[in-house]
């Protein structure tokens, strides 16, 4: 079924909501499953929603007590298919390509009704590669032609990344850097931006998609405006009531600070030209960010959190 066939309003899903959580991945384009389904899920529950959650070792706690826990892996589906009988609703995220069409056959044949991805901002790149070298847009081509009304998310970074350990390397240091008092040493520190959505607001976009039925057959674009890297330290700082040092680093110095930290190159490739693309281009792109329909705010009911409000929830890690 492609998107053509399923514009329309379909009736909002009931029953059971199943969630997909993988351990913490820092390759591009990754976002933090866990931090933003447990989020998800309370969230589900609020509105009279059952939660499954499918999760990987490492990420079977903290979850409400009303949520079912399955133990396994979505990138091993076959494994863990009792969590997808009389699933009708599922979040699908940390998927693999090489695996997503044994755990797209599993949800039909369990009676999904919808599909709502977290996919990335990587698809519109990879069109113009040889499909052999597609992550992001299998991931996509996989769930449009699975028989089930799909929603693309394509998220921009999650605030709450940090707290996780999954991309983007940018901040990645920066919880024990000020907890020790010592100095936040970033490339771009001066003009690079990164743009952020606070995980709340991407779990809220995630449930108006799983629980509605607006947005089926479409590619939700779940940005957050570009933030300075002088503004986030700048906003942890004022929270602290104390100044934090800086040093700016060229591009090299912040690659080799990032290998040290396990970052692969490919996240840290990204996060280079994310910081100064957004940087350079800052009024287009915020634009962009802006004119974006159904924005994050349209979809939610009410402004998205800012930085200052995700610094003040958990400025205990940075004390």
């Amino acid at each position: 079924m492609d998107s053509s066939e399923q514009s329309g309003k379909r009736p909002a899903a009931e029953g059971t909501c199943l969630l997909t959580v993988v351990s913490p991945r820092r390759g591009e384009g990754n976002s933090p499953t866990g931090i933003v389904g447990r989020r998800l899920a309370r969230q589900l529950l609020a509105v009279g929603r059952d939660v499954r959650v499918l999760a990987e070792p490492g990420q079977c706690g903290g979850w409400p007590d009303t949520a079912d826990v399955v133990a396994g892996s979505i990138t091993r589906p076959l494994e863990s298919a009792r969590a997808f009988g009389g699933a009708e609703a599922v979040f699908l995220a940390g998927a693999h390509p090489s695996t997503v069409g044994d755990a797209l056959a599993l949800a039909r044949r369990g009676g999904a009704r919808k599909v709502v991805l977290l996919s990335s901002h990587g698809p519109e790149f990879e069109e113009a590669n040889p499909p052999e070298t597609w992550y992001w847009l299998a991931i996509e081509k996989a769930v449009e032609h699975s028989g089930i009304p799909w929603t693309h998310i394509r998220p921009s970074a999650v605030m709450g990344a940090v707290i996780e350990g999954s991309y983007p390397a940018t901040g990645s240091d920066w919880p024990d850097t000020v907890r020790t008092g010592g100095v936040v040493r970033e490339a771009f520190l001066d003009q690079g931006h990164y743009p952020f959505i606070h995980e709340e607001d991407l779990a809220a976009v995630a449930a108006a998609a799983l629980v509605g039925g607006d947005y089926c057959g479409t590619v939700v674009e779940a940005v957050g405006p570009p933030l300075s890297t002088r503004s986030r330290i700048a906003s942890i700082a004022r929270a602290l009531g104390r100044e934090i040092g800086t040093v700016d680093l060229t591009a090299d110095e912040g690659r080799a600070v990032w290998r040290r930290l396990g970052w692969p190159d490919g996240a840290i490739d990204v996060t280079l030209y994310a910081l100064e693309e957004y940087g350079a281009r800052f009024a287009e792109l915020l634009r962009w960010t802006a004119d974006q329909r159904p924005s994050v705010h349209d979809i939610i009911g009410r402004p998205p959190l800012t930085y200052d409000d995700w610094v003040r929830e958990h400025i205990d890690r940075f004390r």
